[in-house]
């Protein structure tokens, strides 16, 4: 069988130059996004958009990630994953740049398009180069740390944007994203990788879905489904609570800081307790964070969602993406990290569109509340699958 020449990990250190690497690179790309993504749906309202309009943009990006797929997948299995992932990065930075010159909401709408064909590639391949460079015996942990990238973005990447767009505006605010996004694909090439091109190109149905981590994308499909809404819908909630100003944006410093120690604690409990176990119980997390929301209409009450959310959601994603990583061979973890990120990508389509829908019909407390359907029924697909993942866990 022909494979494709990789880095594999022999020591036991988390921490190799690689690894670190891909972190910082990581890093960069998370800021830029997460100075974005807050922000999109607030900027689509004041050029005139309706709710069901904001959902959807909220969710464009997902169309052109969802398609691309096809190619990004069996790429990522086959060329050098550091020069796929620079010029996804390049991508992502034109879209964003065409945030700040664009005044349309379908101009708008193109560019989103344009970040999804660069989303495509961006996480998955970090992920895949992640997972290359760690101990395949600390694999939970090495996951949980990596992602530690996004919870550091996700406390300064929102704080960032809303400070500039308080004070310069969303043009100034889109074009900084530009900068750290572009920055990170200068990065991205400098990341230390031994490779060696050994098979072809090939777009096929095995290539693009790895079936075997199916229990894992779909439950990372429900999760995403629920979680758009704090991406989308936040900030436009937390004004008609009458909480407005800055400091809401707080709430993803909060939640990001507090990712800062779970997520290192989550890694060793799913090494040591098993995935379902630390599941479970974080998915409970995640549902009450929805719940206090909707009763929210004051600062404490929203920061106290988000320490809550990060035992949740914050849980759920690494331990989501290391059970991933363990249920395929090295030469497909490009296909399993695509099929588990085609799960996040169809929720955050689906999601901000139906959450949209429910705010025009029921209002906004309500879409809280009826979101958390889809936390539920991750539950029960990981507690009905709990022996298959239970037996993953014993394998490795």
């Amino acid at each position: 069988m022909e494979q494709t020449g990789r880095i594999n990990a022999s020591s036991s250190r988390i921490w190799n130059l690689t690894f670190i690497s891909v972190f910082i690179t990581n890093g960069l790309m998370y800021v830029g996004q997460q100075m974005v993504q807050p922000l999109i749906t607030s900027y689509a309202k004041e050029l005139g958009a309706a709710e069901t309009i904001i959902g959807v943009i909220a969710s464009a990006f997902t169309i052109t990630s969802i398609l691309l797929k096809i190619f990004s997948a069996p790429a990522i299995d086959t060329f050098n994953r550091k020069y796929l992932l620079s010029g996804a990065m390049c991508v992502m930075g034109a879209a964003y740049l065409g945030f700040a010159v664009s005044h349309t909401v379908p101009a708008i709408f193109g560019f989103r398009l344009l970040q999804g064909c660069g989303q495509a590639f961006t996480t998955s391949c970090c992920l895949a180069l992640a997972t290359d460079a760690l101990p395949q015996d600390r694999l939970g942990q090495g996951i949980g740390i990596f992602t530690l990238a996004q919870a550091v973005c996700q406390a300064i990447g929102p704080t960032i944007g809303k400070y500039l767009q308080s004070i310069w505006g969303f043009q100034v605010t889109f074009f900084t994203a530009a900068v750290f996004m572009l920055t990170g694909a200068v990065c991205a090439t400098q990341i230390r990788t031994k490779f060696v091109r050994t098979k072809k190109f090939r777009i096929s149905l095995d290539s693009m879905i790895a079936k075997e981590v199916w229990v894992p994308a779909v439950t990372q499909f429900f999760l995403a489904f629920a979680y758009c809404l704090i991406n989308s819908f936040l900030y436009i909630f937390a004004e008609a609570q009458g909480v407005v100003g800055g400091n809401i944006g707080l709430f993803f410093t909060i939640y990001a800081m507090t990712l800062l120690f779970t997520r290192p604690l989550v890694g060793r409990l799913t090494d040591k307790l098993g995935t379902v176990k630390v599941l479970v119980p974080a998915m409970c997390f995640f549902g009450l964070s929805f719940f206090i929301i909707s009763c929210s209409d004051t600062l404490w009450m929203f920061y106290l969602a988000a320490v809550i959310s990060a035992f949740g959601y914050g849980a759920c994603t690494p331990a989501l993406q290391a059970l991933c990583m363990k249920m395929v061979t090295p030469d497909r973890r490009g296909a399993a990290s695509c099929t588990n990120y085609l799960g996040t990508d169809f929720g955050f389509l689906l999601g901000p569109i139906v959450a949209g829908a429910l705010a025009e019909r029921f209002g906004y407390v309500s879409m809280w509340r009826i979101m958390l359907i889809p936390i539920v029924c991750g539950m029960i697909l990981i507690i009905a699958k709990r022996k298959k993942i239970n037996a993953v866990g014993r394998e490795n």
